[in-house]
């Protein structure tokens, strides 16, 4: 075994070599730290900013607090990795395991995640707001609250449905309170031995004396169609959305009332039996 001799290390070149290195790694950690600095700053200035965004776009406060976290979050393990990156650390290994279990909660919660982001989008697009009556995910009622995973609408007959946002998102959606005013469809059937011109005269004058009626809107009173056992007239008016049933039943049993004062039948369906001896 040789004999460790000091005289042949150059302590000068480890000295300039450990120098080197100290400054070099020196400039690292300053990089490291200034990328980590400036970067978190940005980070909160560019989630405060989408934070403002949400906020003049009337977006609900727990959807965009939890929104603005999310964004902030993000960008916060991006600086971080650009920061370990610059030290020196290898982040490939690091991002794949963050992918990793990314993916692993993602599809744990996979239909959860479905009702929230269903949930986002319907409090950003507002197809309906809280009081409309609507047609949703397969269910009719007015809409009593809308949350992140679901929403809750009440039935004319006091029932409460719960729906998940997805289901609603996946479907057609019928708002029937967006609009002032919608149209009144009645479809009336008379005797075939009526005079169809008294018929719409007397249809005219009913729909006429309705107070609730947009009369300014104008009206249609037509022969629809030849019917088996009547002579089918329909009637096309318009009133105001929240008096679109009381119109609906008023026009239906003035309507009634008026037939019967001028004897004019509503025959009942019939069919002619011919008997073969």
């Amino acid at each position: 075994m040789e004999n460790f001799d000091l005289k042949n290390i150059d302590l000068h070149k480890i000295f300039e070599q450990g120098q080197g290195l100290m400054f070099e790694y020196s400039l690292k950690i300053i990089a490291a730290l200034a990328i980590y600095i400036i970067g978190r700053l940005l980070a909160k200035l560019i989630a405060k900013g989408i934070l403002k965004a949400l906020k003049i776009r009337n977006i609900d406060d727990t959807v965009a607090s939890f929104i603005h976290n999310l964004s902030y979050g993000a960008l916060y393990v991006f600086v971080i990795i650009a920061a370990l990156s610059q030290l020196g650390i290898q982040t490939a290994s690091f991002i794949t395991v963050i992918g990793a279990a990314g993916l692993a909660i993602g599809l744990a919660l996979q239909g959860s995640l479905s009702n929230f982001a269903s949930g986002v989008l319907m409090i950003i697009f507002r197809p309906f707001k809280i009081g409309d009556y609507v047609e949703a995910g397969g269910k009719s009622g007015t809409v009593e609250d809308i949350q992140i995973f679901c929403t809750r609408l009440k039935t004319p007959d006091n029932k409460v449905v719960i729906i998940p946002n997805s289901s609603i998102m996946d479907d057609s959606i019928v708002n029937y309170s967006t609009k002032e005013m919608r149209r009144v469809d009645l479809k009336i059937g008379v005797s075939y031995d009526a005079y169809l011109p008294d018929v719409t005269a007397l249809l005219k004058k009913t729909v006429e004396a309705n107070a609730k009626v947009l009369h300014a809107e104008g009206y249609k009173i037509a022969v629809l169609e030849l019917g088996d056992s009547s002579v089918n007239f329909v009637v096309r008016t318009w009133a105001k959305t929240p008096e679109y049933w009381d119109v609906y039943f008023e026009l239906t049993e003035s309507i009634k009332l008026a037939l019967d004062e001028n004897n004019i039948g509503i025959p009942y369906p019939q069919m002619d039996v011919h008997m073969q001896k």
